[in-house]
């Protein structure tokens, strides 16, 4: 193995040599991400086979040639056969990751190096393997320093399951690495490419430049997944303002709220002067809100300031129930998610019934999951009109939309009916982590 330049010592060649390791998996992680179909691909868990070849191809090309330039040229931190595989495996399969172990291990191979491409194809499988049992969130939380604060994620691991697999995906890349450091030792240099130590220490910095450049990339591309999320979300965020705007704040809704104010105004004047500063809180919140995630008792809230005004206009003829878990309140939720399914309720389940009606909304965890539901006890529809919420108008149509933009195939949203019994819309999405929760 090329041994580098005189004045460099074993271990200072060895430090840079995985320094710059990390730097070039950064820099091909970064120049892939700016392509607008390669963060395309990232936002979707469910990827067809031409995403998927198109993924490996984009990570495996770049990283061939690597191995090529540490054959050729002797620049061994250009050599990330173990990491690219494992993490092409990781993101987009079993087949996708032992695609690229061949396009890595094909070069080493004409060199006689004929353990690389059975090693490089078995990481691909690996990381594949992995990603069938881990929870799909769990992948884009991963970080190597999880060993640091043991005490603390031993504890979380009694109240959230999804620690575990932080340990899992820490164990996986760094027994892979064990594994090629034991075969390359075994079989030498000359089968096998590893960086050799000479000493335990260096030996464990072996290791966890292996880890990192696993990690790296994931943050890299875990990112640019929140910004083209934020971006998409923002143009549906801004129709969805405007037509919530047309929906309801038009000359009927207006007329009828200050008609049922401007009665109360002698009779029960206090509740007159809250239902107008109801109705401003409500108008300034449609016409100012720019977040693009809240917490639902921030959603609840709005909620409120919109249901005050309709129980006054609808008298004793609407009741609203609320069945909300205490410990989703603070579950981050796309902002103005709820108001379209709460108007839905009143206007299409409760305005043509004759008599009372009730509008109930449900919240409550299902592990790391939050469900939302709005029922109403109105007219229902057939099964021929239930499909006509899902495809069109502002309502249920743009609520499934910017669900699929923000939480792509791992959101639910369901539309039941009965005639003369009822509509329910029930929503389940997944916890956002921290990073998504930013709002720019």
């Amino acid at each position: 193995m090329y041994q580098g330049p005189t004045f460099l010592s074993a271990e200072q060649y060895l430090l840079t040599t995985m320094v710059v390791k990390l730097a070039v998996i950064a820099v091909v992680a970064t120049m892939v991400a700016r392509y607008r179909r390669f963060r395309h691909i990232l936002i979707f868990e469910r990827r067809a086979w031409p995403d998927r070849l198109v993924f490996s191809l984009a990570i495996g090309i770049p990283l061939a040639s690597g191995v090529a330039a540490r054959l050729l040229l002797g620049y061994d931190a250009a050599d990330l056969t173990l990491e690219g595989s494992f993490l092409v495996g990781l993101i987009a399969g079993p087949y996708a990751g032992a695609l690229v172990g061949v396009l890595v291990g094909a070069p080493a191979l004409l060199f006689g190096e004929f353990i690389a491409m059975p090693f490089a194809v078995g990481c691909g499988f690996a990381g594949g393997g992995l990603r069938e049992v881990c929870p799909k969130e769990s992948i884009w939380k991963f970080t190597p320093f999880v060993f640091v604060d043991l005490g603390k994620h031993a504890w979380n691991l009694r109240r959230q399951p999804d620690t575990k697999w932080q340990f899992a995906l820490l164990a996986v890349p760094l027994g892979l690495a064990l594994t090629r450091q034991g075969l390359g030792e075994r079989f030498g240099a000359s089968h096998l490419f590893f960086l050799q130590s000479p000493s335990i220490t260096m030996t464990a910095l072996v290791l966890l430049s292996s880890v990192l450049a696993v990690a790296v990339p994931i943050r890299i591309w875990n990112t640019a997944r929140v910004e083209h999320r934020l971006q998409e979300q923002e143009k549906l965020l801004l129709a969805a303002k405007i037509e919530a705007l047309k929906s309801q704040i038009n000359p009927h809704f207006l007329f009828n709220t200050l008609t049922s104010i401007s009665s109360l105004i002698r009779s029960q004047p206090d509740t007159a002067r809250l239902l107008i500063t109801k109705l401003s809180r409500l108008l300034r919140r449609l016409l100012r809100q720019h977040e693009h995630f809240v917490t639902l008792r921030d959603e609840m809230a709005s909620i409120d300031e919109y249901l005050d005004i309709e129980v006054v206009r609808f008298g004793p003829k609407l009741t609203v129930r609320k069945e909300i878990d205490p410990n989703t309140l603070d579950v981050i939720v796309p902002s103005m998610i709820l108001q379209p399914l709460v108007e839905n309720a009143i206007k299409h389940g409760l305005a043509r019934k004759i008599g009372a009606g009730c509008v109930t909304i449900r919240s409550r965890r299902k592990g790391d999951r939050a469900v939302i539901e709005v029922d109403d006890d109105g007219m229902g529809m057939t099964i021929e009109r239930l499909d006509q919420p899902m495809s069109s108008g502002i309502g249920l149509a743009n609520v499934r939309e910017r669900l699929r933009v923000i939480y792509g195939a791992t959101y639910q949203l369901h539309l039941t009916s009965e005639p003369g019994k009822g509509t329910s819309a029930r929503i389940e999405i997944p916890e956002l982590t921290h990073a998504e929760q930013f709002t720019p």
